[in-house]
């Protein structure tokens, strides 16, 4: 994982995608789009492998437990739509039912995201914790923000890879689920959303920062 500085705290950036702040044992991820392959199945016809919920919450569960985290915030847009929720496998419900169990647990409310599920956990719009206001989508307003909703992706060696963003005001997370696809970072609406001396942390096997592509 990479260490980061940000508004004066240490965060780290990890090789899955997560991102977790030590000093107050909180774990954020972003994106889990749990239930993306019913979707497209139920929508369109199209047929994914539908292993992607079982990868996202294997993951997820790996990087609590490495971290130990006691509090976990999902930055939005953690179920595909309310009938993906709703039609959660029982498995999968009491696996989360565990993760979250003896944590505090947050669900930001994402553009993808259902209203209050049965699943434990409070539900907020966004959250403030200091230094920092967690929410989905960026606000360009703001400073010390930590969000996700644009999947951001990098390209290095002829490879695309998820990827943080990070400058002085902002760190936006890549997307966590399987299956979430990305927007390349020098799409105009991160071009313009990020300052010119933005990092790209990417994701995977080797962590690496370089300059934000554009």
């Amino acid at each position: 994982m990479v260490p980061c500085s940000f508004w004066g705290e240490t965060l780290h950036l990890m090789p899955s995608g997560a991102m977790f702040w030590p000093a107050s044992g909180l774990l954020a991820v972003s994106d889990l789009h749990l239930g993306r392959s019913e979707r497209f199945a139920r929508r369109s016809g199209a047929l994914l492998p539908p292993y992607e919920t079982h990868a996202t919450l294997e993951k997820l569960d790996r990087d609590i437990d490495a971290t130990g985290a006691s509090t976990v915030i999902c930055l939005g847009d953690s179920f595909d739509d309310l009938a993906a929720a709703n039609g959660l496998d029982d498995t999968y419900r009491l696996w989360l039912a565990r993760l979250i169990a003896g944590r505090t647990w947050i669900w930001i409310t994402g553009n993808h995201d259902p209203g209050p599920i049965e699943l434990g956990g409070s539900h907020r719009s966004e959250l403030g914790l200091r230094p920092f206001t967690f929410r989905h989508i960026a606000d360009p307003a703001d400073r010390a923000e930590i969000s996700g909703h644009y999947h951001p992706k990098a390209q290095l060696a002829g490879q695309w890879r998820p990827c943080f963003l990070v400058d002085s005001s902002r760190l936006i997370l890549p997307a966590y689920g399987t299956y979430t696809g990305g927007l390349r970072c020098d799409d105009p609406a991160l071009a313009t959303l990020m300052a010119q001396d933005a990092l790209a942390v990417l994701t995977g096997p080797r962590v690496l920062a370089i300059p934000m592509p554009r």
